[in-house]
């Protein structure tokens, strides 16, 4: 794959500028090809230039000396009893990264004031082999860093997963897999023009998730279609926060919650806030207080997710009561707040527990 690499033009490495001038230089064939190209791609997700049938037989021939569509290798798929799978993919470089896909079949939010029942299939991807911000809870962070992933990486992610389910299709995209997806900011934001430009996905069913980059959340608007945004917070206090989240001593909660003031949200938007209860550390009615107030003016919601257990760590899952009290603190006081039940723990699919655990390539 390397090899091939080296020689053909990976068409998923360009834009449609470059592609329609790649075509054109190469095949001497007009710029409208660019976009059926680009639909056969992205749209109807063929895997080699060989399925495109609506180019002649020469014209694939002839492009397919010169170029190829990349796509990922599916090292490995494991399926949780509660109907959550988890993808290990094979990079080009030798690393690995997971995706993973969520089904539910639960009733929508109070507040958007829908009585039906919503099939939803989540697709949470990666967009970093391993993390650069370490938080304590997080067995991603254990990898360490080891490079970020190229935009075609991250929307291939996608396309071979809608492949595999097919003809299920993935409703959502979350951003919350390996790494910080605002560390990798270039790459996240073209392959977010990719997805709802070319795969047509649309902006209000995509979720970025960051710890709280504050440059890059202030860059993010004018560099990236406007999808919705979340925050891991975890704590209201700078040093609960700093205590789990090392990211919090270079961007602390003042100068976060101030670029999200500020952030431009679309008509009736919102930030999400996740907040993941760890025992005995920030799940006290107390800390449920000083978030309140934390948030006071920002149109919000906030997600909680109980601490799923992993080996090696220190923190523990919450009593339930704690939860529901944490919780009604929230409600009480007026803010949108919902436990999440994190799917896949017994596959470590679960939010803090992606791990590709081959040996990475440093």
């Amino acid at each position: 794959m390397m090899a091939r690499a080296k020689t053909k033009k990976d068409l998923k490495s360009l834009d449609k500028p470059a592609l329609e001038e790649f075509l054109m230089r190469n095949e001497g064939i007009p710029s409208f090809r660019a976009g059926q190209l680009l639909h056969w791609m992205y749209k109807k997700n063929v895997a080699s230039i060989e399925e495109i049938t609506e180019f002649s037989k020469n014209l694939r021939e002839s492009l397919s000396q010169k170029a190829f569509i990349s796509t990922l290798k599916v090292k490995e798929t494991l399926s949780s009893t509660d109907g959550t799978q988890k993808y290990l993919f094979e990079l080009e470089d030798g690393n690995f990264v997971e995706s993973v896909l969520i089904p539910s079949d639960e009733d929508q939010e109070a507040d958007e004031k829908a009585q039906t029942k919503t099939s939803r299939l989540t697709l949470c991807i990666s967009s970093q082999v391993g993390c650069t911000v370490g938080c304590r809870f997080c067995l991603t962070g254990r990898l360490g860093f080891i490079r970020d992933l190229e935009a075609w990486e991250i929307v291939e992610q996608v396309l071979s997963v809608q492949r595999l389910i097919a003809p299920r299709q993935i409703t959502n995209i979350v951003f919350m897999g390996m790494g910080e997806p605002l560390n990798n900011l270039e790459n996240v934001a073209v392959a977010l023009e990719r997805l709802t430009e070319f795969a047509h996905f649309s902006k209000r069913r995509i979720t970025l998730s960051t710890a709280g980059i504050v440059p890059s959340i202030m860059e993010l608007p004018g560099k990236a279609p406007m999808v919705n945004l979340a925050v891991s917070l975890n704590a209201a206090t700078d040093e609960t926060r700093s205590l789990i989240m090392p990211i919090n001593r270079r961007y602390g909660i003042s100068s976060l919650m101030q670029a999200l003031r500020q952030f431009p949200l679309a008509r009736r938007g919102r930030i999400t806030f996740e907040y993941v209860l760890l025992g005995g550390i920030n799940d006290s009615v107390a800390d449920a207080r000083r978030l309140v107030k934390l948030l006071h003016g920002i149109p919000s919601k906030v997600n909680l997710i109980p601490f799923n257990r992993h080996e090696g760590t220190d923190f523990r899952t919450p009593p339930v009561q704690s939860v529901l009290a944490f919780q009604k603190t929230l409600t009480d006081s007026g803010c949108t707040a919902i436990i999440r039940k994190s799917k896949g723990a017994d596959i470590l699919a679960a939010c803090g527990q992606l791990k590709a655990k081959y040996e990475p390539k440093k």
